[in-house]
């Protein structure tokens, strides 16, 4: 059974940063690429960024480009996703999702419970 748990979440200042860990069991981690969602309230759920098996691919939304960074780390079978200067409009519940394959797609087979991260003003 796939399980991805997130932490990392909180009640953060704008500007400040948070970072978020996703850990992985019941797949093999290291052959699926891996994303954050997040969903804002009254929102549909968003893409915020991809990461291939190997990390040597990487997509990021326009709106956090340049202020969060998605890694991982295939030993520890974790996902990241360290996000800094945050806004306001940050704020929602983040997914970790696993996808079908080794490279990123749209298709995510696997989701996580969410951690809620709030950017206050």
């Amino acid at each position: 059974q796939v399980q991805l748990v997130e932490s990392g979440g909180g009640l953060v200042q704008a500007g400040g940063s948070l970072r978020l860990s996703c850990a992985a069991s019941g797949l093999t981690f290291s052959s699926r690429a891996m994303g954050w969602f997040r969903q804002a309230p009254g929102k549909e759920r968003e893409f915020v960024s991809g990461i291939s098996w190997s990390g040597g691919s990487i997509s990021y939304a326009d709106s956090v480009t340049g202020r969060f960074t998605i890694s991982r780390d295939n030993a520890k079978n974790t996902v990241y996703l360290q996000m800094n200067t945050l806004k306001p409009e940050d704020t929602g519940v983040y997914y970790c999702a696993g996808g079908l394959v080794s490279y990123i797609t749209p298709q995510y087979v696997s989701w996580g419970q969410g951690t809620q991260v709030t950017v206050s003003s």
